[in-house]
């Protein structure tokens, strides 16, 4: 028996070298080459890929252990090609493992091997990941490629640069716009955008699209001369607008009315000076992105719309970040069954929709995976795209421009070709001109087919790319059940921001685009009317009317992927949602952020947390796991390959640990040797509670908070739990009402709300104030006057009165308190609604318990953890709140209690997020686990280990800088 042969690093190089080919298409991949650098003939970097469209990548692979892989790479960067003179942005160490040094079929070797690789970057000088390598095949190499190709920091600085050019040009339509206002005037009518200011900042971001557009298009197609734009005038005097015009009409002949139309029909309106004048400063713009080599950045304009559209604050359209659109398409993708993605043919039967399309980010992350997975299995991408845009993909919007960026967007990923009509299109919304009203598409959640404002004459409503028809509406048939992928960001504008949930008036959520009150409210009526029989709740807001449209429009076996506020995990509002996917949906996975600030956000300009939720819908006759995967992040995602690695790590865990497996934490995902997160395996049969695995940096305490609300203490390192007599807090005693019941003349309240009194007949604890509740009895800070004629209403209000406060929205890095007494009865307002116990002595062991550190952790795995250091629990939501069986508790143990409670009358409390650190709430832990419920100072010590773990927690200290030397008090 002989062993094999070493194979020769060449030779490996060889051979990876021609697998990854195979799966990029478009590129040259150059193996073992002198004579391919710039200034060093002689230099022969292992592997090169080169393309047209993109930064060269060089891949310096060694065998393992590879001691100077890692410093060829980076001795690479920054090195200039001698073809082209393309500069090396980045460059990848890889590590050969042993396997294929000695294997005899080095092919079969390398298309199964396990490579390591790392990136190292040239312009911030970075490795990633940082510490570590990460793994894959030769697929996943070539995907790695495609993303680091793409310098993102130059496309971030691109962005800059456009809309500094932008502004420029604004400043230009402004002086139409005073000078000449029926000209102004006609440009916010072509787009459809009441507010002069943002119209003309749209303008002119649709002008600079264009140019760019225009730019990479220019040569490409052999029978129209599209000169670039440096041939078509030298300067403001040749009169640009005229040529410009031509040029376009010359492109609309080709195809890209999507892109060209509405811009040509804006330059149009404009005086040839002020023309020339913007022409000229958004050309520089143009050749200054160009010359950082980004023009194929297709997403570009789609970057900076978030920041253009007035409206934003109503419609809540949040622009999905680029990296976290990517991670959202990479796991929706990937629980696809079935798909042959080396067949043109079976990913051209597939449909894919996003009803809110915004500027097309998701749309477009989930064509680039379609493409990037079929070309890996050695198809063509290019073949794919016409199919991809008139066949495969759908959007909708109300915003016509978002659909000319949409349209932009897709386009733009093979700039060269062209497609008959796209299935994009502007939905009417508000008052028609027969006088009916349309909500956009929520009219899909009673209809199939919709009428869509589809290729008008008025051109920021053309959404084909032809454009030759003239149809004011036409129907479109959006068929239930008829999708594979239904992907959206959702708006989470709540329609009853301004009044209660019945009225419906006053609303948010249709006050765009300067619509009067009056169509507001039918709008909000004709929801109501079309939402009735879904899983919409007006307090969840349009997203949870959104997910229902997801729900009736995707197929059995296909994806839900959703963007939503984090409300949706855990909130009262959205329990039928949860039902929803909890019941009818399987493979579920939850992704949240542990991180604070915006930050917690898939999205840009929020300060709330967000959640993704990817799920796949039942076939028939299958039946739910009632259980899904929660993924706590660290971070979002900074970048594509971030995201990449993210998805991969989320998709890799197949074996998760389970919520209710003890405080042992769960699986973590790492890039590299870098912790990203954690998974765990939970339960979601709970809906009408809410789901808490989310959004912690520390799985073990959800397994711990899990265990303590079905009546366990099973603390870190604890060999053994401890029996707890917990139950709900509707079980124990009787929860207040909610404020809007004791003053709002809407719900026939029988009280006004006035300054406080020490002798007012019906004092209230309302408002919060974090300096007065520093201590655990509270004295009241309103008092409530009968409103007339209430009197026999008054009675029954007030006699849900008690002295027992919960807190409604609690800031655990400014206040001390989740349970407050007052000295008399009072009622509970918006703040501190009032529970209310048939024995008295319930009052103080409740108050006590709800400040330890056990009430605590209570408290914030019930609550919705939506802002940084902060927990929300509503009125309703209380009467589930784990609490200590006050009932089980012996009249010793009560007596006790009471005793504790009267220590601590004027015991100051740090707030909650030095918990640990809080010396008075140390002694009170003490006093509630040795002395009320009888465990050792062993259980002591574990409960003060984990208020240390929850004060680490994000969501609790929310970014708050703690004060020096605090540190843990046991």
């Amino acid at each position: 028996m002989t062993t094999a042969s070493r194979q020769a690093e060449s030779s490996a190089n060889a051979m990876l070298g021609a697998l990854l080919q195979e799966m990029m298409r478009g590129a040259i991949v150059r193996y073992e080459n002198t004579q391919v650098v710039e200034g060093h003939p002689g230099l022969r970097p292992d592997i090169i890929i080169t393309d047209d469209q993109r930064a060269p990548v060089v891949i310096e692979a060694e065998y393992l252990p590879a001691y100077t892989a890692e410093d060829e790479a980076k001795a690479r960067r920054g090195l200039q090609l001698a073809d082209g003179g393309k500069r090396i942005e980045a460059a990848i160490a890889l590590r050969y493992p042993t396997d294929v040094a000695n294997a005899s079929d080095l092919n079969s070797a390398i298309r199964s091997a396990r490579l390591e690789y790392a990136v190292f970057y040239e312009e911030d000088n970075t490795r990633f990941p940082a510490s570590g390598w990460i793994s894959g095949g030769v697929s996943d190499l070539a995907d790695l490629i495609r993303l680091v190709s793409v310098s993102e920091s130059e496309v971030d600085a691109a962005t800059d640069i456009l809309e500094q050019g932008i502004d420029r040009a604004v400043a230009v339509l402004d002086d139409v716009g005073r000078l000449r206002p029926r000209i102004a005037q006609e440009i916010e009518r072509l787009l459809g955008m009441p507010d002069p200011a943002a119209a003309r900042r749209m303008a002119c971001a649709i002008i600079a699209n264009a140019l760019i557009f225009h730019e990479r298009i220019a040569g490409m197609h052999p029978d129209a001369d599209v000169q670039p734009l440096n041939l078509l005038w030298g300067t403001a005097a040749d009169n640009p607008q005229s040529k410009i015009i031509a040029a376009w009409d010359d492109i609309l002949q080709i195809n890209y009315w999507a892109i060209f139309a509405i811009a040509r029909d804006i330059m149009n309106q404009l005086p040839s000076y002020d023309a020339a004048q913007i022409l000229d400063q958004l050309r520089d713009t143009d050749q200054s992105i160009n010359a950082g080599g980004t023009i194929f950045a297709h997403d570009l304009t789609g970057r900076i719309f978030q920041r253009l559209i007035a409206d934003r604050k109503y419609l809540a359209t949040f622009y999905t970040l680029p990296a976290s659109a990517a991670l959202l398409a990479r796991l929706a993708v990937a629980k696809l069954n079935g798909v042959d993605w080396a067949d043109a043919d079976a990913i051209g039967e597939l449909r894919v929709a996003d009803f809110t399309c915004g500027t097309g980010a998701l749309l477009s992350a989930v064509y680039e995976q379609f493409a990037g997975r079929h070309e890996r299995a050695g198809g063509d991408p290019v073949a794919l795209h016409k199919t991809m845009m008139e066949d495969v993909l759908y959007g909708c919007d109300v915003m016509p421009s978002a659909i000319h960026i949409s349209g932009a967007t897709l386009s733009g990923i093979q700039p060269g070709l062209g497609f008959d009509l796209s299935r994009l299109y502007a939905m009417p919304y508000g008052r028609q001109a027969d006088g009916s009203i349309q909500i956009g598409s929520l009219e899909l959640l009673q209809s199939s087919s919709v009428m869509t404002l589809f290729n008008m004459n008025d051109p920021a409503r053309r959404t084909g790319s032809r454009g030759e028809e003239t149809a004011a509406q036409i129907a479109v048939d959006i068929p239930d059940d008829g999708f594979d992928i239904v992907i959206m960001n959702p708006p989470f504008t709540s329609n009853t921001k301004h009044r209660d949930a019945d009225g419906n008036i006053l609303n948010a959520a249709f006050a765009a685009f300067g619509a009067p009150i009056a169509d507001q409210d039918d709008m909000a009526a004709l929801l109501i009317q079309s939402a009735s029989g879904s899983h919409y709740h007006g307090h969840a807001g349009l997203g949870s009317a959104f997910a229902s449209i997801a729900d009736k429009k995707v197929r059995p076996g296909g994806i839900v992927a959703l963007v939503l506020p984090f409300t949706a995990i855990n909130g009262a509002a959205w329990a039928k949602f949860r039902e929803l996917i909890a019941t009818q949906y399987a493979d579920t996975t939850i992704v949240s952020i542990a991180s604070i600030g915006r930050g917690m956000a898939f999205s840009s300009d929020t300060g709330i947390a967000e959640c993704l939720i990817i799920a796949r819908k039942l076939e028939p006759e299958e039946k739910p796991s009632m259980r899904a995967e929660f993924v706590s992040l660290t971070h979002r995602p900074g970048g594509f390959v971030e995201s990449r690695e993210f998805a991969r790590g989320i998709a890799a865990d197949t074996e998760l640990s389970g919520l209710e497996d003890g405080p042992y934490g769960g699986v973590p995902i790492y890039c590299g040797e870098d912790l990203v997160g954690e998974a765990l395996d939970a339960p979601i049969d709970g809906y009408a509670t809410g789901w808490g695995a989310a959004r912690m940096n520390d799985a073990s305490l959800a397994q711990i908070a899990h265990s303590l609300s079905e009546g366990k203490l099973w603390l870190p390192a604890a060999a053994e739990t401890h029996e707890l007599p917990i139950a709900r807090l509707n079980e124990v005693g009787q929860r207040g009402l909610d404020s809007q019941m004791v003053i709002s003349a809407a719900h026939n309240a029988p009280f006004t709300k006035h300054p406080p009194s020490p002798t007012a007949t019906y004092p209230a604890l309302w408002n919060h104030n974090a300096r007065n509740e520093t201590r655990m009895v509270c004295v009241p800070d309103s008092q409530l006057r009968t409103r007339r004629g209430m009197g026999p209403r008054t009675s029954e209000v007030w006699a849900t009165a008690s002295r027992a406060h919960i807190s409604r929205g609690f800031r655990f890095t400014a206040q001390p308190l989740s349970v407050a007494y007052t000295e008399q009865a009072s009622l509970g307002g918006r703040a501190w609604p009032n529970v209310k116990f048939e024995d008295r002595r319930f009052d103080y062991a409740f108050t006590i318990w709800g400040n330890s550190t056990l009430g605590l952790l209570c408290y914030w795995w019930h609550s919705s953890r939506q802002q940084a250091g902060r927990g929300d629990i509503t009125v309703s939501g209380m009467d589930n709140l784990p609490t200590l069986d006050l009932r089980a508790l012996t009249d010793a143990q009560l007596a006790t209690a009471q005793e504790i409670f009267d220590e601590f009358r004027d015991l100051e409390l740090q707030p909650a997020y030095l918990a640990d650190a809080d010396a008075n709430r140390a002694l009170l832990d003490l006093h509630v686990v040795r002395d009320i419920l009888g465990f050792d100072d062993a259980v002591y010590e574990g409960v003060r280990m984990l208020a240390a773990k929850w004060c680490a927690e994000p969501s609790v200290h929310g970014g708050k800088r703690r004060p020096a030397g605090a540190g843990l008090v046991v």
